[in-house]
């Protein structure tokens, strides 16, 4: 935020959501292989769903009985929302501003819908859609690989003489079959983790021209990967038969043949061992128009279409920016139109009439 001029405009607060840091950590024991559990690997057939529904029954049963199970039905977007409203409370302020980055979207549309009147300028940042990260957005992964991908193969086609990946990027695309055959689910997890930024295409071209190396994975600790975890798990119902994953799984291959069968495979809140304690929240709902939407066209983790069903849910409350770009994040990155869009309502309080779009370039 260095020059944005925002610490002049705003008191600047970070916190520890409920379940990390100081607000008491949560657990689940997880083994560093068993914390990319969310996600399941790619499956090559109905078996496959099979053996990954036994690891997501083992995670959910951990969970259930770790040292902090009793906190467990507790931790849930709705939850945090009244938190950040508690933090405005104990700051003794009329309203807060909020601005949010990928499931920081969906926390702050939980937020706009809960409080309506307690918000002043909200800001979604590649946007989920209206229900949270639930099956349907673990599925549109796939969806998000396949906008994106476009974008790293022609350019690694442009620097085939620095890799050797294909002069085209239909021979990307061909290479990453190729070798997603070879190297197993985790290469195709590791490609989708390179997409959500430019930066990482040289990293991401390196790996691919290199022998196979195992996978980091997205999280990094137990605490991070068992909040996650349990706050999608809480937030809404997932379907609980091992059959309708197997049956996603065909349906998502033919559809999305890159990432599909990966992100449509089960997880442990199939087998979850608490109830909700609330309905999910309603996001939209009567309020004042004060929610900007900023999205990237081909955003790998939150597609387009999940930004719009919100942009849909806030109606007169919300407008849509969209940017002519790939990866994950609109705000400090290269477009600076987005970027000014962002900066002009948060700084300077200009709300856009209308929806509007930001060519790509900077």
């Amino acid at each position: 935020m260095g020059g944005s001029g925002l610490p002049d405009a705003y008191d600047v607060i970070g916190f520890d959501p409920r379940g990390t840091g100081y607000s008491t950590p949560v657990t689940c024991a997880m083994t560093p292989e068993q914390r990319g559990a969310v996600l399941g690997p790619y499956a090559d057939n109905p078996r496959d769903v099979v053996a990954t529904a036994a690891k997501a029954r083992a995670v959910a049963k951990q969970c259930g009985e770790s040292v902090t199970a009793d906190l467990l039905p507790h931790m849930t977007t709705a939850n945090t929302a009244r938190d950040l409203d508690r933090i405005r409370e104990a700051l003794g302020e009329r309203k807060t501003s909020f601005y949010g980055l990928s499931y920081g979207s969906y926390l702050g549309a939980a937020y706009a819908s809960m409080f309506p009147r307690r918000g002043d300028r909200i800001v979604l940042d590649s946007v989920l859609g209206p229900r949270g990260l639930d099956v349907r957005a673990n599925q549109r992964f796939a969806e998000g690989f396949d906008d994106r991908f476009p974008d790293f193969a022609a350019w690694a086609a442009a620097r085939d003489d620095a890799y050797h990946l294909g002069r085209t990027p239909a021979q990307v695309t061909a290479k990453f079959f190729e070798l997603a055959a070879a190297r197993g689910p985790e290469f195709r997890s590791d490609t989708w983790n390179g997409l959500y930024d430019d930066a990482s295409f040289p990293t991401l071209a390196a790996e691919w021209a290199g022998p196979a190396r195992a996978a980091a994975g997205p999280l990094d600790g137990d605490t991070r990967a068992a909040l996650q975890l349990q706050v999608i798990c809480n937030d809404s119902g997932w379907p609980e038969q091992v059959g309708y994953y197997q049956r996603a799984v065909e349906r998502e291959r033919v559809r999305h043949p890159m990432f599909g069968p990966a992100a449509a495979n089960v997880n442990p809140c199939a087998f979850w061992p608490v109830e909700r304690t609330e309905p999910p929240v309603r996001v939209g709902g009567p309020g004042p128009a004060n929610v900007l939407l900023v999205q990237n066209l081909r955003d790998p983790a939150t597609p387009l279409s999940g930004a719009r069903e919100t942009r849909v849910a806030f109606g007169n409350r919300a407008r849509m920016v969209t940017v002519d770009a790939g990866g994950h994040g609109v705000f400090t990155r290269d477009n600076a139109c987005g970027n000014a869009v962002v900066l002009g309502y948060l700084r300077d309080g200009v709300f856009p009439a209308a929806d509007g779009s930001c060519p790509s370039g900077r």
